[in-house]
């Protein structure tokens, strides 16, 4: 029987001799690394899941690589990015030293309070965006989406106006990487989203229960819950409405943090 969950594991460690590109996505039983894929009208995008909030998707010959932090090792079996995206300056999402390592030449697009932070060397290859704003990179449009808070106990952990999710368009797929953020009005009028990645950790980011009911609110056809400590993710899938398919992915393969 098939079902909308789908459990795989060893995600980090594919190693690109695995790829299939242009494959159609193979179904894996628990345990089994694969590679999913999602067709757009340009070809295929490549989700490769890493640790925790950091992931790359792959898209032609872009590479954009998304939070990379951890150390270079992590990123072995991938291509290198051709693009780095990063939503905000907390330590799982920015790390100079994995940026130094991996970035080479690659252009980073960030918020402002990331770029303030950058060493030199990687500011002159970086560009701060702020929230609501839109950019190209590598050809491929970008908007910044409101990363924040908005539960009264958790404001200082990601406070308004200062974090990004990012919204990529590939082909004709919209992609929506949401950073640390609750269920914003930001995100809750987000409309076409092929494929979203919300975190749900307390007290940072949100409950399993307003992952799913942002889920249903704006209702992406593909979801990953990403960022999700111990969370429970079963519940999370119980509580999101038909219509959605639910990624389940390791995103712990070395343990939780």
């Amino acid at each position: 029987m098939t079902t909308r969950r789908q459990v795989v594991a060893g995600m980090a460690s594919l190693p690109l001799a695995g790829l299939a590109w242009g494959a159609v996505p193979v179904l894996a039983q628990e345990g089994e690394a694969t590679t999913d894929t999602l067709t757009t009208s340009e070809g295929e995008l490549t989700i490769h899941p890493v640790e925790h909030a950091s992931l790359v998707l792959q898209f032609g010959d872009s590479v954009l690589y998304f939070d990379p932090v951890g150390g270079a090792e992590l990123y072995a079996d991938l291509p290198p990015p051709s693009a780095i995206l990063i939503t905000h300056g907390h330590g799982d999402h920015f790390d100079v030293a994995t940026l130094e390592a991996l970035a080479g030449t690659a252009p980073i697009l960030t918020s402002q309070e990331v770029f303030d932070k950058l060493p030199e060397a990687l500011q002159a290859q970086a560009t701060a965006i702020g929230n609501g704003e839109t950019g190209d990179l590598l050809g491929l449009s970008v908007e910044a989406v409101a990363a924040y808070n908005v539960t009264e106990d958790r404001l200082q952990f990601h406070p308004k106006g200062v974090g990004n999710g990012y919204v990529v368009t590939f082909g004709d797929k919209r992609v929506y990487v949401a950073g640390d953020t609750e269920p914003t009005p930001e995100m809750l009028a987000l409309t076409d989203i092929a494929l979203a990645f919300l975190p749900m950790n307390l007290p940072y980011t949100m409950t399993v229960e307003q992952a799913a009911e942002a889920v249903n609110g704006f209702k992406p056809a593909i979801v990953y819950p990403y960022h999700y400590g111990d969370s429970d993710l079963d519940a999370f899938e119980a509580a999101v409405e038909e219509g959605v398919e639910v990624r389940i992915r390791n995103w712990y393969p070395n343990g939780q943090g």
